[in-house]
């Protein structure tokens, strides 16, 4: 069936969101990174762009598992939903929709809750929702969640990995990943940040190099 797009509108807002795509496309810098916020943001928009020669692909949004919005029935990243809702965008891209892309990414960002989520059906393993998805899609490396995350530790973790990265190309994903941990766990403007339920579900699937 197709999303709810009421129940997709309902859902709670999201303001470091914006900020972490901004800073990273900062990063990136002029003429590496094209940003896509709100009423952008859309499914369509996804599915019709070429997205076989872009190198870094980040989505900071909701990410949803199986069952957890009425009638959904497979994990899920949540975009701006239309008016009314087709077939063809209903604000979410589900990971049957995600396989379906074609890629050559050197890594895909996916900063939402529980993207490292199984598929939804009984028994099914982690990783075999959203992750799967992209990686069939033709990414080499993702960045996914296990568990739900907070939006600034989220910025912050993944604006600060791919900062490192690009002041030490030679660091690679999963040494840079490391080091922004640790800079949130040192955080000492807010101790809650240390907590391992802060900062340990990300994880880096596929080549960590």
């Amino acid at each position: 069936g197709l999303g709810d797009v009421a129940a997709i509108r309902a859902l709670s807002p999201l303001p470091g969101t914006e900020r972490e795509l901004r800073s990273i496309a900062d990063i990136l810098g002029p003429g590496r990174a094209v940003l896509h916020l709100g009423p952008e943001a859309t499914e369509t928009r996804v599915r019709a762009a070429d997205l076989s020669d872009v190198a870094i692909i980040a989505f900071a949004t909701h990410g949803l598992v199986a069952g957890e919005l009425q009638g959904l029935a497979e994990p899920a990243l949540v975009l701006t939903p239309p008016d009314m809702p087709t077939a063809e965008d209903d604000g979410l891209l589900t990971a049957s929709e995600a396989s379906a892309l074609t890629l050559n990414a050197d890594w895909v960002i996916l900063s939402a809750c529980n993207t490292a989520a199984g598929d939804g059906t009984p028994g099914a393993t982690g990783l075999s929702g959203l992750a799967r998805a992209f990686l069939f899609a033709g990414a080499r490396s993702m960045l996914v969640s296990h568990w739900p995350v907070r939006d600034d530790v989220a910025a912050q973790l993944t604006a600060r990995t791919l900062a490192l990265m690009d002041e030490n190309p030679q660091l690679g994903r999963a040494r840079a990943l490391q080091s922004a941990m640790i800079e949130v766990i040192e955080d000492t403007a807010d101790r809650t940040r240390a907590h391992p339920a802060t900062w340990a579900p990300f994880v880096i699937v596929g080549e960590g190099g």
